[in-house]
């Protein structure tokens, strides 16, 4: 393919000192970018996360996605409960496990917002070809 047809056509050279380029290296290796990824990434003023920092991430959602389905279940339980003993004339304990189930709704929204709030803050970061 010819230079003029290619979208990065342009080579950059540039002479480091060893200790630079060890420098270099270990930064790409620990970004888990190549190194064009990463020195572009690097001038154009982007945050760089490290592979681990994105491990942690991933980690971090499927903790979150877990705790959902786990509050997701109490609050089906909850709102049988509360049908059942509606149905059997218990309205104290129909209206109490109504509460415990909108608690439950709460700190759901409450998890959501928190993890719309990580997302928010890491989505300036670029991470691509990791």
């Amino acid at each position: 393919m010819s230079k003029a047809k290619r979208k990065k056509n342009k080579t950059v050279t540039i002479r480091m000192s060893e200790a630079e380029y060890d420098d270099l290296q270990n930064k790409v290796k620990e970004s888990g970018l190549t190194q064009q990824s990463y020195v572009i990434n690097a001038i154009s003023g982007s945050s760089i996360t490290s592979a681990e920092e994105l491990s942690a991430i991933k980690e971090l959602s499927k903790e979150f996605a877990e705790h959902d389905r786990l509050l997701r279940g109490m609050a089906t339980n909850v709102n049988q409960m509360a049908h059942v003993a509606n149905g059997k004339g218990l309205l104290a304990t129909a209206e109490k496990l109504e509460e415990i189930s909108d608690k439950i709704i709460d700190v759901r929204k409450e998890d959501d917002n928190r993890w719309r709030l990580i997302r928010q803050s890491v989505s300036p970061l670029k991470v691509t070809g990791a």
